[in-house]
């Protein structure tokens, strides 16, 4: 059986079940994109000989399973950006810091989250060891001193010991607060 031969008998069916499938959950894609992507994956398996043999229904079935999980994989891929939106707070990113920042919600004022990243980097980059820092993104997690000294197989007492010398090495940067 030629590729072209089984497109032509395919076409009108692969086309219903990719109009169905786009029902606009997926402004980014239309109704050819998927058929499209439905004939590439169409090709790829007769070419691999897949296709000899199988009936018509067995071969939309594959397209429509093959598209089912296309749809699946990019849904987490895609980024939509409205153009109303201010995007420069999604864009600012500290790595380590964000920990520290409040979860919040679209009406927090954008030049107070830079100044929060920034200040917790500068207290993340003022001299603090790496058991300090990791005690800090404990605590920012919300963990216990108790619970933090488990994981850290210490006592609870050196967790407040610490905290307090945390305090004092970032003390010039919490006084303007």
């Amino acid at each position: 059986m030629e590729f072209t031969e089984l497109t032509q008998r395919l076409s009108p069916t692969l086309k219903r079940i990719t109009y169905r499938l786009n029902d606009g959950r997926y402004p980014f894609l239309s109704d050819q994109d998927l058929y499209q992507e439905a004939l590439v994956h169409l090709w790829q398996a007769d070419s691999r000989g897949e296709l000899a043999g199988k009936t018509d229904s067995y071969i939309l079935q594959g397209c429509y399973f093959h598209l089912k999980n296309y749809l699946r994989k990019i849904k987490d891929k895609n980024r939509l950006v409205s153009i109303e939106e201010f995007t420069f707070c999604q864009d600012i990113s500290l790595g380590a810091a964000d920990p520290f920042l409040p979860d919040t919600g679209s009406s927090f004022d954008c030049r107070q989250r830079l100044n929060d990243k920034m200040l917790a980097e500068a207290i993340m980059n003022n001299g603090l060891t790496t058991r300090e820092k990791s005690i800090l993104r404990f605590f920012a997690e919300g963990l216990t001193t108790r619970q933090i000294g488990e994981k850290l197989k210490v006592s609870h007492v050196s967790i407040v010991k610490t905290m307090a010398r945390i305090r004092v090495k970032c003390g010039r940067h919490l006084d303007c607060l």
